[in-house]
């Protein structure tokens, strides 16, 4: 009950925080006797709007959601690597659909990150089919907003609506997306990087929660395994007993691990009762569970399956609004993998 009653009350103050960003009265207001500084990515975006393609493409949502069923049932773990995918470009120059260029050794693309993302040829087939029905409309952008709620649903995951009106960026370089974090990095770096996004320890939390669904690759943890702080050494936080697993399966180092070892293709809670009993595949997980910051958020989370669901939903709404272009701010590609 303590542990609830804590998420509650952070929970709450996040609410409260979001609902005077809402509250315009307040907002103009210098002389209020409670006013607060409102952080830029809660208050409304001008130029994002629900209904942002109804008279010009309104067949739009519709071909994404049949596109991505379509995937999803020929490939359920494309759920995973869509998520990643989007986390990947909102991490860099915020959600402007920058990792989708291909610009040989200089782009986003390829970054050491970025070597293991997938899903680029088929936002490319849905952009190609939405060029077909409304030309240089829909943007890149947009379409990765829709694509990752569209995959999220498909694979067991909360729905939410998307705002559109996003405009593709014009900039993509590999040095910035080496900073992305990739699983070893400490709390505090992460909490510092998720709030250069504009993005709470509590978004970081729950966005992690992704890693329900997906794999890593054994060459990502091999560190943890054979030589931890010292040669053949096994991180001493990892179970027993699934540490004598993941040393006999990672042998080979091209082989791929799942993130969820109990409940790997269903998109649920499960995930924060593993790093409860450090089954965390990933460094980064495990700490979650020992840091003040994070801990009670893990056992609120692993203990109420709901609660994961709802926060998901408006982690994953508050990520898609991180600086995003708007207006003249960038452009429609007309192919996503290059500038127009």
């Amino acid at each position: 009950m303590r542990l609830s009653a804590l998420l509650i009350c952070i929970l709450c103050s996040l609410l409260f925080t979001a609902s005077r960003a809402g509250d315009d009265t307040n907002n103009n207001n210098s002389s209020a006797p409670f006013a607060v500084d409102i952080p830029a990515y809660l208050l409304p975006i001008d130029g994002l709007d629900f209904d942002y393609y109804m008279k010009t493409c309104p067949g739009m949502e519709g071909i994404i959601a049949n596109k991505v069923k379509e995937l999803i049932t020929k490939d359920y773990t494309y759920g995973a690597s869509l998520i990643r995918l989007y986390f990947h470009d909102c991490a860099v120059r915020g959600c402007d659909a920058s990792i989708l260029l291909d610009q040989p050794e200089t782009s986003e693309k390829y970054a050491g990150p970025s070597k293991t993302l997938r899903g680029f040829e088929f936002i490319n087939e849905i952009k190609a089919e939405l060029e077909k029905q409304c030309p240089k409309t829909v943007s890149c952008s947009d379409i990765l907003s829709a694509v990752v709620r569209d995959a999220t649903t498909a694979i067991g995951g909360p729905y939410w609506q998307v705002k559109y009106g996003r405009k593709d960026g014009r900039i993509s370089q590999s040095e910035e997306a080496e900073a992305i974090p990739m699983g070893h990095e400490s709390i505090t770096d992460l909490i510092q990087y998720f709030q250069s996004m504009g993005l709470s320890p509590v978004d970081l939390v729950i966005l992690l929660g992704a890693h329900t669904i997906g794999y890593s690759s054994c060459a990502s943890i091999r560190y943890r395994l054979y030589n931890y702080q010292g040669p053949g050494n096994c991180d001493p936080t990892i179970d027993p007993q699934y540490a004598n697993f993941l040393t006999r399966y990672c042998q080979d180092p091209t082989k791929k691990v799942q993130l969820d070892p109990t409940t790997p293709t269903i998109f649920d809670s499960v995930y924060y009762q593993n790093i409860q009993k450090n089954m965390g595949l990933l460094e980064v997980e495990q700490k979650l569970f020992v840091d003040s910051r994070t801990a009670p958020l893990v056992k609120a989370l692993a203990n109420q399956p709901d609660l994961f669901y709802m926060q998901f939903r408006a982690a994953m709404v508050k990520l898609s609004k991180t600086l995003v272009l708007t207006k003249d701010e960038g452009e429609v590609r007309l192919n996503c993998s290059a500038v127009n």
